[in-house]
C-alpha cells in the first residue's frame, strides 16, 4: 500500500477498490467480461482494479482449463470478484483505509512530504 502514488491512494480510499486490495494473499475467483474465470492467490490490486494473481486456474468461456504461474487482469476486463466467505467486509475496508491514513500522516512525523502546506 505504501508504494502507491498519491493519486492511487485517493482513488482507492474513495471507492470500494480498498476491499479488493484487502484480498492480498487470499485465494479468490475473478469472473471476466468474456465469460471466462480465473482462480488464484491475489498478489496485487491497484486503484484502477488491475489484478495480479499467482498459481492460477484459468477457465475460458468454452470450459477449457489451464494452469498459469501468474496472470495479470486489467480492471476493464473484470466483471465480478468473489469475496471469500470468511472475510469480514467491514473490517477489511477499515483496515485498508487505516493503512492509507497511516501513509498520509507519515509526513507529519518527519517522513516523506506528500502535501505542500502553506503556513498562514
Amino acid at each position: 500500500m505504501a508504494s502507491l502514488s498519491l493519486r492511487e491512494r485517493t482513488i482507492a480510499e474513495n471507492s470500494l477498490v480498498v476491499l479488493l486490495q484487502g484480498l492480498h494473499g487470499q485465494v479468490t475467483t475473478v469472473d471476466l467480461r468474456d465469460e471466462s474465470t480465473a482462480r488464484g492467490r491475489v498478489v496485487n490490486v491497484d486503484a484502477f482494479m488491475n489484478i495480479r494473481l499467482e498459481k492460477v486456474l484459468y477457465r475460458d468461456r468454452k470450459g477449457r482449463v489451464s494452469e498459469m504461474a501468474d496472470l495479470f487482469i486489467t480492471g476493464r476486463n473484470v466483471r465480478y470478484v468473489h469475496i471469500p466467505d470468511h472475510m469480514d467486509i467491514g473490517d477489511t475496508i477499515q483496515t485498508q483505509l487505516d493503512k492509507i491514513h497511516r501513509v498520509r500522516t507519515f509526513a507529519d512525523k518527519g517522513g516523506r512530504k506528500e502535501f505542500i502546506r502553506k503556513k498562514k
